[in-house]
């Protein structure tokens, strides 16, 4: 049964056939894990307050988290496991927003990406209500069109049904832990050194992602990784990300980047890419390593 829905996934989503092989080799044990969490409802190693399986996924930009995690909610639904998928892209605040505390606090928050940009607010509403929606209730889900850089149009907002057995959350930066202060004050490219030159903005971002996200990622229940093989194939896979999303976008692509511009926003995005790559293999419950073509080359399992 699984050999045909991933077959027909890879078809659909047009990769390459060598996607389907990684899936049945490291994707099937992965679901066992999670029918596993399912049965148990928590495990002991996590800090779980509502008793509710949350499945992370981490990874840099174009590492694939969001073709795992569709390919995982096809496959558990496939079993009668209601799965809710989410993005902590789709929780960025709105351009608005961001324009806001760019204002306020500091130049650089006007552009998405770092903790401190996102609505935590609503993502922690949004996984509570997850978790008590009903049979029957419907719950309209966030959205971020990337394409416009700002929040997605009421009418096109996706809904999921309840109940909801499991919540998939993935992000660039899920599960990550803060960086000691010691590690903020030497500028890491010349986004930090010009215009960050009092380490006002890596402070703060660091301050958020200790505080309003690491009360949301305590929840997680199994954490995966998806580990890039360093912050240059990132760039890379960054790159084709947005020539993908301006293909797909024909008209209103205010959002969509030029080099030049792509180049200055990855630096937004590379200390805390950089600690991701260093730390996550060490703090996640699964870790998949990929070589320069999206191919899974290993993968390990905390048994903890």
């Amino acid at each position: 049964m699984y050999q045909q829905l991933i077959n027909d996934f890879v078809s659909t989503e047009l990769l390459p056939d060598t996607y389907a092989e990684d899936a049945l080799k490291f994707f099937l044990p992965l679901l066992k894990n999670i029918e596993k969490l399912l049965k148990q409802k928590k495990l002991e190693s996590r800090n779980f307050v509502f008793d509710f399986p949350i499945l992370g996924i981490q990874g840099g930009q174009g590492t694939g988290k969001s073709t795992v995690a569709a390919l995982l909610t096809l496959l558990l639904r496939s079993k009668g496991i209601r799965v809710a998928q989410l993005s902590l892209d789709d929780f960025y605040l709105s351009k608005t927003d961001r324009l806001d505390l760019a204002k306020n606090v500091h130049p650089l928050l006007s552009s998405r990406g770092v903790p401190g940009t996102h609505n935590t607010q609503l993502m922690g509403e949004t996984l509570n209500r997850l978790q008590q929606l009903g049979m029957g209730e419907n719950l309209v889900l966030p959205s971020f069109d990337k394409s416009q850089d700002d929040l997605t149009e009421q009418a096109f907002l996706p809904e999921v049904e309840g109940p909801i057995d499991l919540i998939i959350l993935e992000g660039w930066f899920v599960g990550l832990y803060p960086e000691s202060e010691s590690a903020l004050q030497e500028p890491i490219n010349d986004l930090e050194a010009n215009e960050d030159s009092d380490c006002s903005w890596r402070i703060y971002v660091n301050q958020k992602l200790a505080t309003e996200y690491q009360e949301l990622f305590q929840h997680i229940s199994l954490l995966v990784t998806l580990q890039a093989p360093d912050f240059k194939q990132i760039i890379h896979w960054r790159t084709l990300q947005e020539d993908k999303l301006k293909a797909r976008s024909a008209e209103n692509t205010d959002g969509i980047m030029d080099l030049l511009e792509l180049k200055r926003f990855v630096q937004h995005f590379e200390r805390l890419t950089r600690h991701g790559l260093a730390t996550m293999p060490s703090t996640a419950d699964i870790t998949y390593q990929l070589d320069s073509n999206h191919r899974i080359i290993a993968g390990s399992i905390d048994p903890s």
